[in-house]
């Protein structure tokens, strides 16, 4: 009889996370804040010395969120800011990847934001429309990585993400610094989140 694979992974706080069944006590922030800010955006094909990680870019999704959604609470802005969190563990794919591995990829990532979102306190599914404000934040955000950081024109850009509200997206840079910068970043603003929620 064959031996059925491990689909488990250890994590650094001692947790150890099934990936085919996660519960939301096998999760822990620091975890999550570690493992994205060592998760390279856009396969690591970026300018600069530093890649640009998950974590940097989920700040930047939550900060955008905030600015267009400036009636948002705690609980919704917790939730962009965990928009990529399930990629802590099963990494960053870019879009055409994703679209080549089929489903399998997005029932993980499924399985794992539900039971991170429980975990903090937040809905298992996230609603329609707080989903779909969410994900506006993520384009604009891949618009500013793309021309920033990654070498794409505006044109080629625009086409691809669209072109964002420029008061949406004035004074955010992008940041570049190394993973332990990013994790410490998002793990307080993960912390701030949190507390507001209280």
């Amino acid at each position: 009889m064959a031996r059925q694979a491990r689909a488990w992974q250890r994590m650094l706080s001692g947790r150890r996370l099934d990936l085919l069944d996660p519960t939301p006590v096998d999760i822990e922030i620091e975890d999550i804040a570690h493992g994205l800010a060592f998760v390279a955006r856009w396969n690591g094909q970026t300018r600069g010395d530093f890649p640009y990680s998950v974590a940097e870019h989920s700040l930047l999704v939550e900060a955008l969120f905030s600015r267009m959604t400036p009636t948002a609470g705690a609980v919704e802005k917790l939730t962009a800011l965990l928009h990529d969190a399930p990629e802590y563990v099963i990494g960053d794919m870019i879009s055409p990847v994703k679209a080549a591995v089929g489903p399998h990829y997005s029932v993980l990532d499924k399985r794992l934001a539900a039971a991170i979102h429980i975990r903090f306190g937040l809905p298992a599914q996230v609603p329609a429309r707080l989903k779909a404000r969410i994900k506006k934040a993520d384009r604009i955000s891949a618009y500013m990585e793309a021309t920033q950081i990654a070498g794409f024109s505006l044109s080629e850009a625009q086409k691809i993400f669209g072109r964002p509200d420029p008061a949406l997206t004035d004074g955010l840079e992008i940041h570049l610094r190394p993973p332990i910068e990013a994790r410490a970043a998002f793990t307080k603003r993960h912390a701030d989140l949190l507390e507001a929620l209280q």
